[in-house]
């Protein structure tokens, strides 16, 4: 009979207070469309500080849909954004924003 191989080995544990290293692609400064010119700025900037800037747009102007938070509701400037659509999640949000950048 043939023996059983060695249970496989874990991968080495990451230091508890070893900092993630960001991942160069997000860093890469974009730039916005005009569409998303309107509502973030037309100046390059990181994926991530668009991403911190169109939240601070909605919040701002009170855009997430009061009885489900997961949904934001467009305004004018946003639908060009989402392509016309007046409602959309924020998980199809960031689909449609990486759309206008380039």
């Amino acid at each position: 009979m043939a023996k059983k191989k060695a249970a496989k080995k874990s991968a080495p544990k990451k230091k508890s207070g070893a900092k993630r290293k960001p991942n160069a692609a997000f860093m890469k400064p974009m730039t916005p469309s005009a569409a998303l010119g309107a509502v973030i700025g037309s100046n390059a900037m990181p994926r991530t500080e668009v991403t911190k800037k169109i939240w601070g747009y909605i919040k701002k102007n009170s855009l997430q849909d009061k009885k489900n938070r997961r949904m934001i509701n467009a305004d004018d400037k946003l639908k060009a954004v989402f392509g016309g659509k007046s409602q959309v999640s924020m998980f199809e949000m960031t689909k449609l924003v990486s759309k206008h950048l380039k």
